[in-house]
């Protein structure tokens, strides 16, 4: 991983960057984040297969954007939320250099979004097995068997909000869950409480997420919040034709209406 400490050194020493989001070695043979300022840290930086953490959603943070320029290491999913952050109006082009690896290990510099809406396209990854598999089999299920499904998993729903902390999308300022006047989602972790928390999150999440997995990936319970995602983005592809993060300056199928919307889904 010579080359990438090198080319961080580079872009810090140079001026290129104030900050770079990169990944380093954690516990358990697991990356995590880590932030470069001063070339004396850059050399424990890494990436590989292990380098799974979607780093897009630091780009919001507020000890974040007020560095003037800042650099990021993304993978897939990384980029794929920096165009749908780009798409909603929540950061600027001209204020990040966004980088990559190839799988000839070669570190690819976009110069612009164009370029990383251009990668994201021709490097989509396979569908994951499993995931397809447990998609399928929640399809073949009648509406009591899915209620009976969705209740026990949620029933272990602590109300942690590490799936919103991890989530590149979850960006507002005060979330529905923090405000107690008026109380939209109860407070206390309980089945009623739960299920309007997780329904709730997915019905913002429709049509803007990116697949990165992070929900599930960081659930102390190991709720599977990836099938909720993946059905909706199913429903959102398959009726209004969009995949967040695909494509620069594609609509929110949920905030837009066309008089040609089909309405065969309403029940």
């Amino acid at each position: 991983m010579d080359n990438i400490a090198k080319n961080i050194n580079q872009l810090i020493a140079d001026g290129s960057v104030d900050i770079f989001i990169g990944y380093v070695k954690g516990n358990d043979n697991r990356a995590k984040a880590a932030f470069f300022n001063i070339s004396d840290k850059v050399d424990n930086a890494i990436f590989d297969a292990s380098c799974t953490q979607n780093l897009a959603v630091y780009l919001h943070k507020h000890e974040i954007k007020s560095f003037a320029k800042i650099g990021i290491f993304a993978n897939y999913s990384t980029l794929r939320a920096i165009i749908q952050l780009a798409n909603e109006n929540q950061i600027k082009a001209e204020k990040y250099i966004i980088q990559t690896m190839n799988k000839d290990s070669q570190i690819i510099t976009f110069a612009n979004l164009t370029e990383v809406e251009s990668y994201v396209q021709a490097n989509r990854p396979a569908p994951a097995a499993a995931m397809i598999q447990k998609l399928d089999s929640l399809s073949k299920m009648d509406r009591d068997e899915r209620w009976e499904f969705w209740s026990k998993e949620l029933a272990s729903c602590i109300k942690c909000y590490a799936c919103r902390s991890a989530c590149p999308m979850c960006y507002c300022s005060q979330c529905t869950t923090d405000c107690n006047q008026p109380q939209w989602i109860g407070v206390p972790a309980h089945g009623q409480g739960n299920f309007e928390w997780h329904i709730m999150r997915a019905m913002h999440l429709a049509g803007r997420c990116v697949a990165c997995g992070e929900c599930q990936r960081v659930c102390p319970m190991e709720i599977p919040l990836g099938l909720l995602n993946a059905r909706l983005n199913i429903d959102i592809a398959t009726n209004f034709g969009e995949t967040a993060g695909m494509t620069l300056g594609a609509d929110y199928a949920l905030s837009s209406y066309k008089v040609d919307d089909k309405e065969h889904f309403i029940r």
